[in-house]
C-alpha cells in the first residue's frame, strides 16, 4: 500500500484492538514471535482487515507506552527472543515461569533485557560478515534518530533519570562532552542499536506477513512526549523549557464533570512557533517514520492541535491552566505536502476527538479529511442526539465499543447506573442482559461508520478485571494478556457479523 494511501479509511472495514504485549508467549510478554503471526491468521479467519495496536515505542513511567523515552524507537520488550536463538546469537531460553494472564513488567523487563544483552554478546562473537553489514547499514539509514536515542539510553544507564540531573555538559548536549561520552560508551551504543535493528527486522517481517493476507496495521501516536526522552533532550529548542531544561509549562486538560481539578499530565509543551519556523521538520520526521511502520495512525488528543490546555509547571493541578492556540491546519498541510498527498487524498490519520470537542476542533478535523472516533460506552443515559449513538454517525467515523482507556463492555455494564442500563436496553434490545458486548458490536457493525474496531476483550466477553488501562492509575495498568483457550469459536461469530454488514470485503490499496 502507498504510505499516503487513505483507502483503508474510505472503505467499509472492521478490526480488532490488541496490543502486542497482550499476546500469549513464553517469556512474560507478547512479542513479535510466532503468536503474533497466529493472531494475524486468527484475524483473517474472523473476517477482520485491521489490527489496531498501541504505540510500538519503549514503555516509560508506569510501564505506559504513552510515556516513552523515544517517539522513534521500538519497544525492546517486543523483540522475539526465539528469533535470536534461531540466528545463533542466543542460547535456547526456558519459559521463565511467568504468569500467562498478565505482563509483570518488574520481572519481564530485566529478564528480557538480560537476554538481549546475551544476544548482543553472541552477535559480536558469532556474526557473519553479511549480518554485520546489514546491521551497519541499518545504523546508517536510521542515524537521524538512532544515534541520539542510543546515546541517550547509554547516558541514562550511567547517570539515571531525569536527564536534567546529568552532568551539565551532557544535559546541555555540548558537542565535545557528547563525543567523549560516545567514545566511552561504544559497547552500549552498539547494544541499544542492535536491539532496534532486530526490532525493525522482526516488525517489518510481521507486517509483510499481515499485508500478504490482507490485514493492515493501525498504529498510535501520542501527541505529547515524555520530558525524560531522547526527543526532548536532543531538541530542547522545540519545547517550552527553562535554562536548566525543566518544563516551564506542561500539558493536561481542564476541570470538568469528572474532575474538579482537571488532569495534569506533566508533559512539556511544544514551542509551536519554533516548529513552524523550521517547517515542522520534527513532526515530518516523526510521522514519516511511523508511516514506514504502520498503515494508519490514530492521532491521540487531536483537539490540542486546535487549542491546548497550558498549565504552569509550578502548579500541582490543572485548575490554573489556560487555553492556547495550537498549530492548526498549517501543520497538517506541511505534513501532507511532505508525504506528497493532496486534499483529495488526505493523510491516513484517525483523529482521536473524544471528550468535550468544540466546533473549531471538528472543523479542523473535517478540513483535514480525517475521520473522528466514537465510543459506544459514552452513548447512554443522555438523549437521542448523543453523538456516540450509532444512528448519529456519518461514514467518516471510526467506531469502538471501548478503547484501551475504557473498561471492557462487560465491566461497563456491571457498573452502569440504572439510567444507562435503561437507555442501553431501549436502544440495543434484550441481548444487553446476557451479552452486552455482542449487542454493542452488532449495533456498531451495522451502522454507517466506515470503520469499526473492537477490543479483543469485548470479542471474548471479558469483564473489568481484564481492562488494559485505568486513566489516573499509575500502577497495575497495561498488563493484560489473553490465552488462546479463552478464544473458543469467537472467530466464526465475528466473521458472520462482519459478513452480514459488508465489512469483510478485500481492502483495495
Amino acid at each position: 500500500m502507498s504510505l499516503a494511501n487513505p483507502s483503508l479509511l474510505s472503505q467499509r472495514t472492521s478490526g480488532v484492538l490488541l496490543h502486542i504485549t497482550s499476546l500469549p508467549g513464553a517469556h512474560g510478554s507478547g512479542d513479535l514471535g510466532i503468536e503474533a503471526y497466529h493472531f494475524v491468521d486468527w484475524l483473517l479467519t474472523a473476517g477482520q482487515r485491521l489490527w489496531q495496536i498501541l504505540p510500538l515505542t519503549p514503555v516509560g513511567l508506569g510501564d505506559s507506552p504513552y510515556y516513552s523515552p523515544s517517539t522513534f524507537a521500538g519497544n525492546p520488550l517486543l523483540v522475539d527472543l526465539n528469533d535470536l536463538v534461531r540466528s545463533g546469537w542466543l542460547a535456547p531460553q526456558p519459559d521463565g515461569a511467568f504468569e500467562p494472564e498478565r505482563c509483570d513488567f518488574e520481572r519481564v523487563a530485566p529478564y528480557r533485557m538480560g537476554r538481549l544483552k546475551e544476544a548482543w554478546q553472541g552477535f559480536l562473537l558469532k556474526t557473519q560478515p553479511a549480518d554485520w553489514a546489514e546491521f551497519e547499514s541499518f545504523r546508517a539509514q536510521q542515524s537521524h534518530w538512532l544515534e541520539g536515542y542510543a546515546l541517550f539510553m547509554a547516558l541514562e544507564k550511567r547517570h539515571g533519570a531525569p536527564w536534567t540531573q546529568w552532568p551539565t555538559a551532557l544535559a546541555q548536549s555540548e558537542p565535545k562532552a557528547l563525543a567523549e561520552a560516545a567514545a566511552e560508551c561504544v559497547d552500549d551504543l552498539g547494544f541499544f542499536s542492535f536491539i532496534q535493528w532486530r526490532f525493525m527486522v522482526q516488525w517489518q517481517r510481521l507486517r509483510d506477513y499481515a499485508h500478504a493476507r490482507g490485514v493492515y496495521i493501525v498504529g498510535d501516536a501520542p501527541i505529547f512526549v515524555a520530558h525524560h526522552s531522547a526527543d526532548v533532550w536532543a531538541n530542547t529548542d522545540l519545547f517550552q523549557l527553562d535554562a536548566q531544561g525543566e518544563p516551564i509549562v506542561v500539558a493536561g486538560v481542564p476541570p470538568d464533570y469528572f474532575s474538579e481539578t482537571g488532569q495534569r499530565w506533566g508533559n512539556p509543551l511544544y514551542r509551536w512557533d519554533a516548529m513552524a519556523a523550521n517547517g515542522f521538520a520534527w513532526w515530518k520526521s516523526r510521522l514519516g517514520h511511523l508511516l514506514s511502520m504502520v498503515d494508519v495512525v490514530r492521532l491521540d488528543h487531536f483537539r490540542a492541535f486546535e487549542s491546548y490546555w497550558e498549565i504552569p509547571a509550578s502548579e500541582p493541578t490543572a485548575a490554573a491552566g489556560h487555553w492556547r492556540q495550537g498549530p492548526g491546519k498549517p501543520l497538517f498541510d506541511a505534513l501532507a505536502t511532505a508525504r506528497g498527498v493532496h486534499l483529495s487524498a488526505p493523510l491516513p490519520i484517525i483523529a482521536e476527538d473524544l471528550g468535550i470537542i468544540t466546533h473549531e476542533v471538528t472543523r479542523l478535523r473535517q478540513d483535514c479529511g480525517f475521520p473522528g472516533m466514537r465510543v459506544m460506552q459514552f452513548a447512554f443515559g443522555d438523549t437521542s442526539d448523543n453523538p456516540y449513538l450509532p444512528h448519529n454517525f456519518d461514514t467518516q467515523t471510526v467506531a469502538y465499543t471501548g478503547t484501551h482507556d475504557n473498561d471492557t463492555s462487560q465491566g461497563w455494564w456491571q457498573t452502569a447506573n440504572e439510567s444507562e442500563r435503561f437507555a442501553a436496553r431501549s436502544y440495543l434490545g434484550p441481548l444487553v442482559d446476557t451479552e452486552i458486548h455482542w449487542a454493542m458490536m452488532q449495533s456498531l457493525s451495522q451502522s454507517v461508520a466506515g470503520t469499526v474496531i473492537f477490543p479483543l476483550q469485548d470479542v471474548l466477553g471479558l469483564d473489568g478485571a481484564h481492562r488494559m488501562n485505568t486513566p489516573g492509575l499509575s500502577q497495575g495498568c497495561w498488563q493484560w494478556r489473553f490465552e488462546w483457550r479463552q478464544v473458543g469459536d469467537q472467530a466464526e461469530r465475528l466473521a458472520n457479523l462482519t459478513r452480514a454488514h459488508g465489512r469483510n470485503r478485500a481492502v483495495i490499496t
